[in-house]
């Protein structure tokens, strides 16, 4: 039986890994999560907040009572798991009696007679998932054959409709290469991003694993703000993944205005995913890119992955505004209407809080400096989350790069770390400091 102050212990080491593990990549995300004992990988998944990728990979590699406890987790929703809406939700819906005809109609015979062969099933989703996923879903309750193999080629070949997608992500048990497969290209509409928010909340695919999947390139940078789109869309912690694992894509571009520019200028007419794009760039291998329309938003989401942030004007409020982040006053709540108060009077930045807020748990840890808001954005105004995430990544890749034994470092220091982050990265990393690093 643990003492309390073992089990308080492991409770502060999962609160710390939890928030290292959203700006981490996946290997490292499984890794750490390896070298958790028993008591702290228990409170881990069942009590903190957690990112939609740790979850994914959670589910993938995890046993039946890891499955367990993430279910236990009123944090996690939205996933595949005991007790929470998943696939058994849509299992159990029956085909509208209006829709038989239909079906009669097009297939020539019976829907019900005998199970749908590959070919039908492919035929009727074609026809039936331009107006989202609930016609689809009616469809794959018949009785059918399904075969991925031959599903991923009709849809490699021409793209079925994202309603069509959303359906067979939900439902069907696809092969994870199938999965990617069906992200890898999607058709045209307004409801082109819903497979991909679908496929990371169901669990199939990380943020990591979207990014090296979604083609063409220019919807990966699209997927970073879906602030504008209608009907399902990213919650504000999924955002901060997306734009998390798209930054990191774009990482071999550094601060080089000439290379950004090119990302610009052939993101539109690139048929492949961003990571390739983004080599071929660096590589210089690029051929003029062909004319085209321009891809509305697309310029504004570039920019808002790019390095490089305008500063708050300077004076002796934000020096003192500075300051006070080094010194929490005597209750949270106080602490947080001063930096709330900061933040929308343009004192303060959500970069200023990942730089200068100690201890760095806190400055990791939103709902210290900006309070707990009710899901599924908890936040509002979303801005410092975006920022204060950007400039942690940006941190924790210039400091500790891939390297599991450096993030694992990191982790068994955060708990009883009394300074700031940089700080606490020149500590592990003995070099220099990080903050003023470009």
């Amino acid at each position: 039986m643990p003492t309390a102050e073992e089990d308080r212990t492991s409770r502060r080491l999962a609160w710390c890994v939890a928030h290292l593990l959203r700006h981490a990549p996946d290997h490292v995300v499984t890794d750490m999560i390896g070298r958790l004992d028993e008591p702290a990988f228990k409170y881990l998944c069942r009590d903190e907040w957690l990112a939609a990728s740790t979850v994914t990979l959670l589910l993938r590699h995890g046993s039946a009572a890891d499955r367990t406890y993430v279910a236990r987790n009123p944090r996690v929703v939205g996933r595949p798991l005991p007790g929470l809406p998943g696939p058994a939700r849509y299992a159990r819906r029956r085909t509208p009696p209006e829709l038989l005809p239909v079906l009669r109609t097009e297939l020539g015979r019976d829907a019900g007679e005998e199970p749908l062969s590959a070919a039908e099933l492919i035929g009727l989703l074609r026809r039936h998932g331009r107006r989202g996923p609930r016609v689809p879903l009616d469809i794959l309750t018949l009785r059918h054959h399904p075969d991925p193999e031959l599903l991923l080629a009709e849809h490699l070949r021409r793209p079925l409709p994202a309603g069509s997608v959303e359906a067979l992500l939900l439902v069907e048990d696809l092969p994870r290469e199938t999965v990617h497969g069906l992200l890898t290209t999607a058709a045209d509409g307004p409801s082109w991003h819903r497979p991909a928010v679908r496929a990371v909340r169901m669990g199939r695919v990380t943020h990591e694993e979207l990014v090296a999947h979604v083609a063409p390139a220019h919807r990966t940078l699209l997927l970073t703000d879906l602030t504008g789109a209608r009907g399902l869309r990213w919650t504000l912690p999924e955002r901060t993944g997306m734009r998390t694992a798209v930054a990191r894509a774009l990482r071999p571009l550094r601060d080089d205005p000439r290379l950004w520019a090119e990302l610009l200028r052939h993101a539109p007419a690139f048929s492949g995913t961003l990571p390739v794009l983004v080599a071929r760039i660096v590589r210089g291998t690029l051929p003029e890119p062909v004319e085209g329309p321009p891809v509305p938003g697309l310029a504004e989401a570039v920019r808002s992955v790019a390095p490089g942030t305008a500063e708050p004007v300077a004076g002796v409020d934000r020096e003192l505004a500075l300051a006070s982040l080094a010194v929490p006053m005597e209750g949270v709540q106080e602490d947080i209407r001063w930096v709330r108060d900061c933040l929308a009077r343009g004192l303060l930045t959500g970069e200023d809080v990942i730089r200068h807020k100690a201890p760095a748990c806190w400055a990791l840890d939103e709902d210290h400096w900006l309070g707990e808001v009710d899901h599924p954005d908890r936040h509002e105004p979303p801005a410092p989350v975006l920022a204060a995430r950007s400039e942690a990544d940006r941190l924790f890749a210039l400091a500790l790069g891939s390297d599991p034994d450096a993030w694992w470092r990191v982790a068994s220091t955060l708990p009883d770390f009394a300074g700031t982050l940089p700080h606490l990265l020149l500590r592990v990393t003995e070099g220099g400091s990080v903050s003023g690093r470009p």
